[in-house]
């Protein structure tokens, strides 16, 4: 599966190549996928290479081969949404884009509803303290099940070793109760919401990290409220 970026920067090496010869410049994909380092274009070129989508040709410089190009009966290429804001490679570029194969993938990407970012999730603010209903994420409905969603983003390492870094959208189900082992939004003696693995033992309530570096917190079940469990994330590159 491509992400919107990748897909974007497939789409915006192939027309170079058709008119210009030769592919684009770090600058150049950098500027028209809006990006602020050429470290994002280089992870971008990476993903789509192990993809089998492009090839790197070596000892040349600006030297890259699209091998083939997204295809609606190709689930490799079906296309990720992104949340983030996506400058058009037709504004970006003035380039006569392929027809019909490449932009029919477009038409792929699946409804997308609106959640509410609270923002960062950190010691010390109450989950409700940060409700913002101004400030929205879009998702894909898919992600959703039933019931009330909400988004937030993460700060800190403390869950890395589940894949969830610093500076994610975590999509969360609000629920007040979660099984053992569930990735949970934690609200401590009414005060300090956290992001942790919930468990149970010896009468007490178990935050666990997912990152060796940081201790298991063992509380009192009536200094824990449960606000909601992890259903998913969102990330961009």
């Amino acid at each position: 599966m491509l992400t919107r970026k990748q897909y974007e920067l497939l789409v915006y090496i192939d027309n170079h190549l058709r008119d210009h010869g030769i592919s684009p410049s770090f600058d150049e994909m950098k500027e028209a996928l809006n990006l602020k380092s050429k470290s994002g274009i280089h992870r971008l070129i990476t993903g789509l290479e192990e993809r089998g989508f492009i090839r790197r040709l070596a000892h040349r410089a600006r030297a890259l081969e699209v091998l083939r190009l997204p295809d609606n009966n190709d689930d490799d290429a079906a296309v990720m949404p992104s949340t983030a804001h996506v400058t058009p490679i037709s504004s970006a570029r003035k380039t006569t884009h392929r027809p019909a194969t490449v932009p029919s993938a477009f038409s792929e990407i699946q409804e997308s509803v609106s959640l509410p970012l609270y923002g960062r999730i950190a010691a010390g603010t109450p989950i409700e303290a940060l409700r913002d209903q101004s400030t929205q994420v879009q998702v894909p409905a898919a992600l959703l099940g039933t019931g009330e969603h909400y988004a937030l983003e993460v700060s800190g390492d403390s869950m890395i070793e589940a894949g969830i870094l610093d500076g994610d959208t975590v999509l969360i189900q609000r629920c007040e109760h979660a099984n053992d082992g569930t990735i949970v939004v934690a609200l401590v003696d009414d005060s300090e919401a956290t992001l942790k693995r919930i468990k149970r033992g010896l009468g007490q309530v178990l935050l666990e990290p997912a990152n060796s570096r940081y201790e298991t917190r063992a509380l009192p079940p009536e200094r824990v409220q449960i606000q909601g469990r992890l259903i998913g994330l969102l990330r961009q590159y």
